[in-house]
Order: C-alpha cells, then sequence, then structure tokens
C-alpha cells in the first residue's frame, strides 16, 4: 500500500511537472495575453460576487475620501 501511494505520488509530481513545462512554452511562445483575459475574468467574478453582499461599502480610491465630505 505504501509502495502504491510512493508511486502515485511520483506520478502525480512528475504530471504536474510537465504539466507547468508546457505552459511555460506556451506562453514564451504565444504570451501572457490568455493569463491576463484569465485575471480580468476572476476580477469581474469577484465584483459580482461583493456586489451581491450586504456588508460591501464603496469608497473612491485616493487619500483624499474624508475632504469631500459635506460639513
Amino acid at each position: 500500500m505504501a509502495e502504491q501511494q510512493k508511486k502515485a505520488a511520483v506520478i502525480s509530481a512528475e504530471g504536474d511537472s510537465k504539466a507547468a513545462e508546457l505552459i511555460a512554452n506556451s506562453l514564451a511562445t504565444a504570451g501572457d495575453g490568455l493569463i491576463e483575459l484569465r485575471k480580468l475574468e476572476a476580477a469581474e467574478d469577484i465584483a459580482y460576487q461583493l456586489s451581491r453582499s450586504r456588508n460591501i461599502t464603496y469608497l473612491p480610491s485616493g487619500q483624499s475620501v474624508l475632504l469631500q465630505l459635506p460639513q
């Protein structure tokens, strides 16, 4: 049983290594446009999930937030 688990771990590590190598070769050849697209899709999904939460408050960026409050 332990020997089979060791073999499974080695095979899994070899597969992960091959996958990383293929991704690196693809990025070198085609650029990182797909990764940027995935980042944008993830940001869109996160924004959607946050917009549905009742405990989220949106503030403008920058440090002048308090300066724009009426007195």
